[in-house]
């Protein structure tokens, strides 16, 4: 999931650092960007992530109008996850000024490193991959840090070795196809009903499908492993 900031997260401090002392302006831009990317992956519950910020510069021939205060700032749905930017503008001065500085925010941490190639629609097994430390951001899809996230899925695509597992690679595996006969499963406290429908669209393993029971009723359920719909009461 990529780490985004609105506008509530403007900066809540400003500086009287001289407009075009450029050297000045990026430490700014940094001081106000580590801490908010520090809580921003320390909120990735479960998984310890390491920041690195790399900011840009700005152009030594930018020459910007005096002001007392600069305010560094996130532009509105600004992303501290990969490339992004820092904005800083003039909040007192005669002259109101915004620069944006281009920044880079990487996010290390474990995860899952294919071993060897595996075929589109093939089954991934624990046997697939090993664990290593990756850049999170380095893709916009995000890690499957948790082998129980990916094990048992299918590959989305041909997938190459050195590819670290994330969300677009996998795919549930297909229990059905539309069409196909399938039990409706539900139950409770000391009963079980079944009974056969016939499924309205293709049936995926552990996502919802419809079914169309004999009384002509449609119902949406889990699909679960050999063709089998739970359907909650």
């Amino acid at each position: 999931m990529a780490v985004v900031f609105g506008l509530s997260l403007l900066a809540a401090f400003s500086s009287s650092a001289h407009a075009n002392d450029n050297s000045g302006l990026e430490k700014l831009a940094r001081d106000f960007l580590q801490p908010a990317v520090d809580q921003a992956l320390a909120e990735q519950a479960g998984t310890p992530l390491r920041a690195e910020v790399q900011m840009g510069s700005l152009d030594n021939r930018l020459r910007l109008a005096p002001c007392n205060a600069i305010e560094p700032f996130l532009p509105p749905n600004g992303r501290l996850w990969g490339r992004s930017r820092v904005g800083l503008r003039c909040v007192d001065g005669p002259t109101r000024w915004a620069v944006y500085l281009p920044v880079t925010v990487q996010a290390f941490g474990p995860a899952w490193v294919l071993k060897a190639p595996v075929q589109s629609g093939e089954t991934l097994t624990q046997e697939h991959a090993e664990r290593a430390e990756v850049d999170w951001a380095a893709h916009p899809s995000m890690v499957l840090a948790l082998p129980e996230r990916w094990v048992g899925q299918q590959a989305a695509y041909a997938l190459t070795p050195g590819q670290v597992i994330r969300e677009n690679m996998v795919r549930a595996p297909q229990a059905f196809e539309a069409g196909t006969p399938v039990k409706v499963s539900a139950g409770g406290k000391g009963f079980a009903i079944t009974v056969v429908g016939q499924a309205l669209n293709a049936g995926l393993v552990g996502q919802n499908a419809r079914v169309r029971l004999p009384s002509g009723k449609v119902v949406s359920g889990v699909v679960r492993a050999d063709q089998v719909v739970e359907v909650p009461l």
